[in-house]
């Protein structure tokens, strides 16, 4: 990365891939947001700066860069790539985190829960990612196989109730075709799968619409 590269980073502001952190504050939350790029987009986290676009600077460079280093190889599964690069501005340092979209997805925090937790970015938010989410993260490298769209009395009804509301959840699905919400879910992510749905993450509620066309 190039110095006019992070101060057009820092003019944009924070986004869907553009982070600003004062500091590192602990590495299981930096390993959050970490995951959150690799699973979406990929982007940069860029420490030692604030919300407001103001320059802080880092207290200490290394202690800094073993939590990153820490976080990343020991409580993102499987270990998110980044590269590290420094600046100095106005006398104080800034460390800028650059993280690819990542062929492994999804990665997963490593902590002392039983839950399985994955993040995405949603904006300029890195939010937990619902099971219908990382079910389609799961299947969006590597060698699944094809999945053939089947069009049935649920998915037609699905699709007249998506040409008046729009959008439509796990639940309000599983409502609209008297199924469970599993059987639901997996009806969902099928078709997201088959390219004839997307799904979109608001907080911890997904909800899906038609494949826009192109």
């Amino acid at each position: 990365m190039k110095f006019h590269e992070l101060t057009a980073y820092i003019d944009e502001g924070e986004g869907l891939t553009v982070e600003f952190k004062r500091k590192v504050s602990t590495p299981e939350k930096i390993a959050r947001e970490m995951i959150a790029f690799a699973n979406t987009r990929g982007g940069v986290i860029i420490f030692g700066i604030d919300d407001d676009k103001s320059l802080v600077g880092v207290e200490s460079e290394k202690a800094e860069l073993e939590d990153i280093s820490f976080a990343a190889a020991h409580l993102c599964d499987p270990p998110v790539e980044h590269a590290v690069h420094i600046f100095g501005i106005d006398g104080r340092d800034v460390i800028c985190i650059v993280i690819a979209e990542s062929e492994q997805k999804p990665h997963f925090l490593v902590d002392d829960s039983d839950e399985q937790k994955s993040f995405v970015r949603v904006g300029e938010n890195s939010v937990q990612a619902s099971r219908e989410m990382i079910r389609v993260l799961r299947h969006q490298y590597g060698e699944s196989e094809p999945v053939r769209l089947i069009y049935g009395e649920a998915e037609k009804r699905l699709f007249t109730y998506l040409e008046s509301h729009e959008r439509i959840t796990v639940r309000e699905y599983a409502r609209l075709i008297n199924v469970s919400e599993r059987r639901a879910s997996r009806l969902l992510v099928r078709l997201v799968r088959a390219g004839a749905l997307a799904i979109h993450t608001h907080e911890r509620t997904d909800y899906f619409t038609q494949m826009l066309p192109g």
